[in-house]
């Protein structure tokens, strides 16, 4: 890299006496470089700051914290479809300590999110990155002092070859978050350059997110098999302990290389992160209230009302709030699978979903205590309006003729009932479409043309909380003559199932971040839909989603691409490819009395790699 602008010093001189620079000069790109990155804006933070706002740069070091595990785990690799890792655990990634491979940017990673700039990072791995106006290019330039736990360095070949494992033998995920990439080449032991086959502002995002991965560890052991011996990496945690998929202990790397980094002071301050897996929620809760675990995250609503009367929280011993946050929420859905019947037709789908009342659930099991989710982007900016834009309908004027007459004008948000579990219209409405859909009422039940019955069985993990959810919505779906039923398996083949599509319906949580940008490639694209171990649960196969994934992931201004998304909103909405089920804008999280935490909350995390044990 230094030769090489030498190399440009010496042709500059050249061009100066030949009197052809300006022209020259006239056609450079402009080209920026910085220590960190965001999409369309500028940085919070200067080149020369110190530490995060929301940190206690001076927070003492020491004691652990445990936590808790939903579930099981059989491998501690979790870069490859093969196994279940800790890190595959619902919530486990929002404590911060499940990825121990640091990245060259920090801050748009789901376990390490900036928790006070929406869509930004900082440099972690690489001191800098340069890029063009038109982001078709970017480059990175890593730290010097850089390295693994064994010591070694972590150099530009490592990258390069983290890139290429992820991509071609690594999750799917990695294959479609990855595929826009042309090239990615060492320009010198500690310069990289990733060349993009389409221009896009989130790509220097993607490639800086990436865990990197050491080169001469995996090229000794092989990379596609399930594990439980803990590969060599470079985070501020590695695993000292496992105990057969009931327990695993992070300890905090007391040499860590980037721990004195602006963007790390003040943070992992645990000596060791333990984490306690439960295969049933409620088994795990009465062990919280024992002292089991440390802190407890909960998303049940009947829980939190009605469960924490108990001897230590009476006395003070656990404390709990509700936190609240500006995180865009995930998408949590009942998510029709429209690879088969019945949920390949639109009308079935609406349908079922007219059938879910909200209210009446709201008002008698959770104690009114949630939002419905009307947008697939939750707590966001990019929730459709009801009426559309022009600056919409321009966006799809390629596509008028394959819309339907009514679809900038039809009613795309949920019915609101009253809350007495009567629905009679939208039954009636929901009869009517399956009736256009080819069912009819045979007595009791809604058969086809062939005389078979219209069910569907959901999926889910064991979740004994979860059947009082559906079972509201499987009465209504009764009484009109469709037989809907619940399947409950473990973990294990849960993921199974999931990742080779195989159910009628599954109740599933897709986080949505800031600014989202590769997932909605897993969630929505149609290349997703049959890739086993995507998560386009939907099987979602449409072009003109298609069309406005790729119009957002392009944008060249935060407008266009806030437009793109809620065009995208309302396709997803029109054609129902979900019931989407409810949200709350808070943490609802106790624990017990033994750890202090800085005094603001954070908007856009949990924060919990912030907190320290008291003195």
């Amino acid at each position: 890299m230094i030769f090489a602008n030498l190399s440009k010093r010496c042709l500059i001189t050249a061009c100066l006496c030949l009197g052809i620079l300006p022209s020259a000069q006239a056609e450079q790109p402009h080209v920026t470089r910085s220590h960190g990155y965001h999409p369309f804006g500028d940085l919070k933070y200067p080149a020369d700051f110190k530490h995060l706002d929301y940190v206690n740069p001076d927070a003492p070091k020491g004691g652990s914290i445990t936590l808790f595990g939903n579930g099981t785990f059989d491998s501690l690799n979790p870069y490859i479809l093969k196994g279940i890792s800790p890190a595959d655990t619902p919530g486990i990634q929002m404590y911060g300590v499940t990825e121990l491979g640091d990245s060259l940017l920090m801050g748009s990673q789901p376990h390490n999110p900036l928790g006070d700039e929406a869509g930004a990072a900082y440099g972690l791995i690489a001191d800098w990155i340069e890029y063009p106006e038109d982001r078709s290019w970017c480059i990175f330039h890593l730290r010097d002092g850089a390295r693994f736990h064994d010591g070694e360095p972590i150099r530009a070949d490592d990258v390069v070859f983290s890139f290429n494992t992820l991509r071609e033998q690594g999750h799917p995920e990695y294959s479609l978050r990855l595929v826009d990439v042309a090239s990615v080449e060492a320009i010198d032991p500690q310069t990289v350059r990733f060349t993009f086959s389409e221009a896009r502002r989130d790509l220097p995002l993607i490639v800086g997110a990436i865990p990197i991965l050491p080169k001469h560890y995996w090229e000794k052991h092989d990379f596609t098999r399930t594990t439980l011996e803990p590969p060599v990496s470079s985070g501020p945690y590695r695993v000292s302990d496992i105990s057969g998929g009931k327990k695993v202990v992070f300890e905090r790397v007391e040499d860590y290389w980037a721990k004195d980094l602006p963007v790390n002071r003040g943070r992992y301050n645990f000596d060791k992160v333990i984490f306690e897996f439960y295969r049933d929620a409620d088994v795990g809760f009465e062990s919280f209230k024992s002292g089991g675990y440390d802190l407890h995250y909960t998303y049940s609503s009947k829980r939190w009302a009605t469960a924490f009367n108990f001897a230590a929280m009476n006395d003070g011993r656990v404390l709990r709030a509700e936190i609240p946050h500006r995180i865009p929420r995930p998408v949590q859905a009942f998510f029709f699978n429209t690879r088969r019947a019945p949920f390949d037709d639109q009308r079935v789908r609406k349908a079922a979903s007219l059938l879910f009342d909200f209210e009446w659930s709201n008002r008698n099991l959770f104690a009114n205590a949630y939002t419905r989710t009307v947008s697939w982007f939750p707590n966001s900016p990019y929730r459709a309006s009801q009426s559309a834009t022009d600056a919409e309908k321009a966006l799809l004027a390629p596509l008028t003729s394959a819309l339907p007459d009514d679809y900038f004008s039809a009613d795309i948000t949920p019915p609101v009932n009253d809350g007495s579990g009567q629905i009679r219209d939208r039954m009636r409405e929901a009869l009517t479409l399956l009736k256009e859909s080819g069912w009819q009422m045979q007595g009791n039940k809604l058969v086809n043309s062939e005389g078979k019955p219209l069910r569907f069985t959901v999926l889910n993990y064991h979740n004994p909380g979860i059947y009082r959810i559906l079972a509201p919505w499987f009465r209504n779906l009764k009484r009109l003559g469709i037989e809907a039923d619940y399947r409950e398996v473990d973990p294990a083949a849960y993921k199974q199932k999931l990742d080779h599509f195989e159910y009628d319906v599954v109740l599933f949580v897709l986080p949505m971040r800031d600014y989202p940008g590769p997932e909605l490639k897993d969630y929505f694209l149609s290349d997703s839909a049959n890739i086993s171990g995507s998560r386009n649960l939907a099987g979602i196969s449409d072009p003109i989603v298609d069309h406005l994934v790729n119009t957002a992931l392009s944008a060249a201004t935060e407008n266009d691409y806030t437009q793109a998304l809620q065009a995208l909103d309302r396709r997803l909405r029109y054609q129902h490819y979900g019931v989407l089920n409810y949200h709350i804008r808070h943490h609802r999280i106790a624990w017990w009395d033994k750890f202090a935490r800085p005094p603001e909350p954070i908007p856009f995390g949990l924060g919990l790699d912030t907190w320290w044990m008291k003195e």
